[in-house]
């Protein structure tokens, strides 16, 4: 990958976020087959799918990370939770480029339903997650989920943390 700073770098997640749609279950010989198809368009970045998720979303990021791995950095989603990154890490194992991204909410439907949350327990547990993201590998994604609705604030003082704790991409979902 360029270190130029006006290289755009393409980040696909087909395998991961594209398997949430309706009817679609891909199987590891699939995602390898749609892997190999990314590597030779010359992809940057393929978020290879969520390891925690299930053995074989475990076995599919692992099997795209040893066959691509040396090609295109390859990413494995964790929530901030110490078992899902040490698991999406555990994926990444070995390879050239390894990411780990990671996501927490941060609106205010989700701290208060979801999450049951306070601001700075959100901003302490982001920080806290990336740090240890950033024990296994040097390139994290953090995502602050429902980015949208998230006061803008509150939404500036997590990602700005995240950075500080060592992220070296932000992701703003809507």
């Amino acid at each position: 990958m360029s270190t130029n700073q006006d290289y755009v770098r393409i980040f696909d997640t087909t395998l991961r976020d594209g398997e949430q749609s309706p009817g679609i279950s891909l199987n590891v010989t699939e995602k390898l087959e749609i892997a190999h198809q990314l590597a030779r368009l010359g992809v940057d970045i393929i978020e290879a799918g969520f390891p925690i998720a299930s053995p074989g979303d475990f076995e599919a990021v692992r099997a795209v990370a040893q066959q691509f791995g040396d090609r295109a950095t390859i990413c494995g989603l964790a929530r901030c939770r110490r078992e899902d990154i040490e698991r999406a890490a555990e994926a990444l194992k070995g390879i050239a480029k390894p990411r780990i991204h990671v996501f927490l909410a941060t609106s205010p439907i989700h701290r208060q339903f979801k999450l049951k949350m306070a601001e700075q327990e959100i901003v302490r547990a982001a920080v806290e997650h990336v740090e240890l993201a950033r024990s296994f590998c040097d390139n994290i994604e953090f995502s602050p989920e429902d980015a949208a609705r998230t006061e803008l604030p509150f939404l500036c003082e997590v990602v700005e943390k995240a950075i500080a704790a060592g992220a070296t991409t932000v992701n703003i979902p809507d």
